[in-house]
């Protein structure tokens, strides 16, 4: 019979189905403590052998998971990385202009202001120049 239900549930839906009975275990020890000893053994009860123990194997169990992610993540960035760099090297011709006049239009867009900083700075490192020869 217990066999039965286990394969009812997948993998996950067992672990959860565990960690709720377990929960459900430790709360009645809880109440149990909290009546004999009062309501900070009853805490204590709880922490100690429901949160605390249920949040290491969840930890543990979930690595896996984890890590799938991580490399998941990792290979959608290599792949991102091989398209650009690919890309890159089919149209490079095209982008180049591109990133140019772009570059250019910020420039001068923004040139009225930095030209006259520019000038200043020019000027300065000029005198410095001549004066260390």
């Amino acid at each position: 019979m217990f066999a039965f239900i286990v394969s009812i549930f997948s993998k996950e839906s067992c672990m959860w189905l565990v960690a709720i009975a377990w929960i459900y275990v430790v709360g009645l020890m809880a109440v149990t403590e909290v009546t004999e000893h009062g309501i900070v053994a009853g805490i204590m009860t709880f922490l100690g052998y429901c949160v605390l123990p249920l949040s290491i194997v969840w930890y543990i169990a979930g690595s896996k998971m984890r890590r799938m992610k991580i490399a998941r993540k990792e290979e959608l960035a290599r792949r991102a990385r091989a398209q650009r760099h690919g890309g890159a090297a089919q149209g490079g011709a095209d982008e180049q202009p591109r990133r140019r006049e772009a570059r250019d239009r910020s420039d001068s867009d923004s040139g009225d202001s930095d030209s006259s900083d520019s000038g200043g700075s020019d000027s300065g490192g000029g005198d410095s120049g001549s004066s260390s020869d």
